[in-house]
């Protein structure tokens, strides 16, 4: 438990600047941002509050081996080296994330490939029996990184997507993953304290992600990691600091969170998905137009919305005089207020029409968005 480990935990593009705060405030031993991520060195007991705190990370990894990688059999030697009884049994399943670049092993298939052939030779020879390979559900991931023929095998400490909360019982259309909803939330400035509004909720993320954090639930109490299928897990060391964490957990007080949709069955499985994360007593959905909205004199909240995009859901034309007509609803009704809008694009933007703004570029899957935060 006590032995340190070298860690790099991942991120959507964009987000490692609040990734990177969330690891200082976490303490991670040595934390230190980098391109799509933040790399920290510590004992898995720091791998284990990585995965169950933090809110914008999507994977933990866990460094293996740095080695050159200029031919398969370089990787291959290098792989089949590796004691991966620690982490897998001969029965057991695994499947392997391979990215290249500049290198002369740039097939990603290929490349997996030639891993998985190493972790499987390497327990036929010791057993006599071989994992087999699953993409879905595997008791490992692991992660293979190429560039410039350096290669970095890691093995994935959470296993499925760390996005993937365990409270969404709703999808609904084009739903914001949770982990950037949580990045969104942080990039607001929202106190945990100012009344917080969402006219376009959908399904709920974004309120259910910061009803989470007012109430310090963490984001990964519901939900198992790949770490706890490994051999060496110490089981019972880890339900102890579970148990304990739970605690912490605040109940709701005066704080309110209000959002609102005109699709009804949007309201209503928001509303499952808001009792399922456990902070049903907080957030009050209701069916509605954004733009009927009577904000309330003297609140000082905060407006934090993803927009319709026109990509996925909407007409473009539509949704372009959509965030003009918002936008000077706003600038009429909502003086005090501090908006944090997500929108597809810069020409999105500037159709709010607000005179004093800062934008953040952030990425929304395929979609590259920006989020806009303006004083009303």
């Amino acid at each position: 438990m006590n032995q340190k480990h070298t860690f790099f935990i991942t991120c959507a593009p964009g987000i490692e600047p609040v990734l990177h705060r969330e690891a200082r405030e976490l303490k991670l031993p040595k934390a230190e941002r980098q391109v799509g991520g933040v790399f920290f060195k510590g004992t898995m007991k720091d791998a284990w509050r990585a995965n169950m705190e933090m809110r914008t990370a999507v994977r933990v990894l866990r460094r293996l081996e740095r080695f050159e990688a200029p031919d398969d059999k370089q990787l291959y030697k290098n792989v089949r080296r590796v004691d991966w009884s620690k982490f897998l049994s001969a029965d057991g399943t695994f499947f392997v994330d391979a990215q290249c670049k500049e290198s002369a092993l740039d097939h990603t298939q290929y490349v997996a490939q030639r891993v998985k052939d190493g972790v499987v030779d390497g327990f036929r020879a010791a057993t006599g029996r071989r994992p087999k390979v699953a993409k879905e559900g595997a008791d490992l991931r692991i992660h293979v990184h190429i560039w410039r023929d350096r290669c970095i095998l890691s093995v994935d400490t959470s296993g499925d997507s760390l996005h993937k909360r365990g409270w969404r019982q709703y999808q609904g259309r084009a739903p914001l993953a949770e982990t950037l909803a949580a990045a969104v939330v942080m990039l607001s400035g929202w106190n945990k304290q100012a009344p917080l509004v969402d006219f376009f909720c959908g399904s709920g993320t974004l309120l259910i992600e910061a009803a989470m954090m007012a109430a310090n639930i963490p984001p990964g109490g519901w939900r198992k990691f790949g770490f706890e299928n490994w051999a060496d897990h110490n089981a019972d060391a880890y339900r102890r600091f579970k148990e304990q964490r739970i605690t912490q957990v605040r109940k709701a007080g005066k704080l309110r969170f209000q959002g609102r949709d005109l699709n009804v069955e949007h309201v209503a499985g928001a509303e499952i998905n808001a009792e399922a994360a456990g902070v049903e007593d907080w957030i009050n959905f209701e069916r509605g137009n954004a733009f009927n909205y009577e904000a309330k004199a003297g609140w000082n909240g905060f407006m934090i919305s993803n927009m319709p995009y026109g990509v996925r859901v909407g007409d473009p034309v539509e949704i372009e005089a959509m965030h003009h007509q918002f936008g000077a609803q706003l600038r009429r009704d909502c003086h005090g207020y501090r908006a944090s809008l997500l929108t597809g694009d810069r020409r999105l933007a500037h159709a709010l029409g607000f005179e004093k703004w800062d934008q953040i570029s952030l990425q929304n899957g395929s979609i590259q968005c920006k989020l806009v935060n303006a004083e009303l």
